[in-house]
């Protein structure tokens, strides 16, 4: 049965691509190799025929009775040559799926579970808090809050990984100034190689910017999904992972609402990790965040120790469940697949008839 609903799939994607073809349209690649199995199979046939009328003359012929005027040469004669001319029939979809039928230029709307999703990781100097880890900093040189970050940034690509999503992220560096280290991407591989590299320490210890200006991050993260025209798309968020220690708002009196303006403006949800002890090092305080985060449609998780970490980021995970609509472009689709399903379907036909009946291989 699974058999069948397979091959009922296939026939039906096939048919599908049939009607999506455009003769004119279509680039060839092989179209050298084709011609010359073409040219092979002319003259074989044509031997074939010049061999079987040299063997016709030569085999005499048989007189008969006038008795036998009536029978006359029947209408129904062709019908035995009939599987020969359909298996024929499937030799130039052969040689069309051979010379390798690519399209020059497609347009195709697709639809996948997944989000579009932005990390942003605060780097800065203010990230050297201790925030100690077993697992999410395993192997890193001191408990810095810096490294129990990447590793939880780390842990949320893994697990995006393992679901059935196929989101597309980006990564964000930021401290005064904020830096895209990966544009979108479904390749998650990329994606955990880049957090590997910035959660070096030597990377770290050299990252120029070392205060925090949350505002300027999401102002790169909105410039980012805009790049790539997706403001106008649902399925769209920010996933953040600081300590929350905003110089703007400590300093210049700007409000965490302010901070997160941009991104409630283009209604993409913030999803806020902030790492470490509440208020550590004079942090704007959680009420703050919360409130700001929420006019986003995301939420504020106060990450005070691993484990409460850990579950954020399975909640986090939980609710960026949804699907994405992509329009992808391509300049180059193989488009043998309903060329060769003809041929082989033909000469399928053509040989059961064959061996099924009788009227294929006899006089009527």
């Amino acid at each position: 049965m699974a058999a069948l609903t397979t091959l009922s799939a296939a026939v039906r994607r096939v048919l599908g691509e049939w009607g999506d073809l455009r003769l004119d349209a279509l680039q060839f690649s092989n179209a050298d190799t084709a011609r010359l199995v073409a040219i092979v199979l002319a003259g074989v046939l044509t031997a074939a025929l010049v061999v079987r009328l040299i063997v016709g003359a030569r085999s005499g012929r048989v007189a008969l009775p006038a008795v036998l005027r009536w029978l006359r040469p029947s209408r129904f004669t062709l019908v035995r040559h009939g599987a020969f001319l359909i298996a024929l029939a499937g030799v130039p979809f052969f040689l069309l799926a051979l010379a390798d039928p690519r399209s020059a230029f497609t347009r195709q709307e697709t639809s996948y579970p997944g989000r579009r999703i932005s990390l942003l990781i605060d780097a800065s100097s203010s990230m050297l808090t201790s925030l100690p880890s077993t697992r999410l900093a395993k192997g890193a040189p001191n408990d810095a809050a810096f490294f129990t970050t990447v590793g939880a940034a780390r842990y949320f690509v893994q697990l995006r990984m393992k679901g059935e999503y196929r989101d597309l992220m980006s990564l964000i560096e930021f401290g005064d100034e904020a830096y895209v280290i990966t544009p979108f991407t479904s390749d998650y591989e990329n994606i955990l190689l880049s957090i590997s590299l910035i959660g070096d320490w030597n990377e770290f210890m050299a990252f120029p910017e070392q205060g925090t200006i949350i505002a300027r991050a999401i102002d790169q993260g909105v410039g980012l999904f805009q790049a790539f025209d997706f403001l106008d798309a649902a399925g769209n968020l920010m996933v953040i992972f600081s300590d929350g220690v905003d110089a703007e708002v400590l300093q210049d009196g700007r409000s965490a609402i302010d901070v997160l303006r941009e991104a409630q403006r283009n209604d993409i949800p913030v999803y806020f990790i902030r790492t470490g002890r509440p208020g550590s090092g004079g942090g704007v305080p959680d009420s703050a965040w919360q409130a700001a985060v929420a006019r986003t449609g995301g939420r504020f998780y106060s990450g005070t120790d691993e484990a409460t970490i850990l579950r954020a980021i399975r909640e986090i995970d939980r609710a960026a469940a949804g699907r994405i609509e992509l329009r992808q472009y391509s300049t180059q689709i193989p488009r043998f697949t309903p060329f060769a399903f003809a041929a082989v379907a033909l000469w399928a036909l053509a040989l059961a008839l064959r061996m099924l009946t009788p009227w294929f291989t006899t006089f009527p």
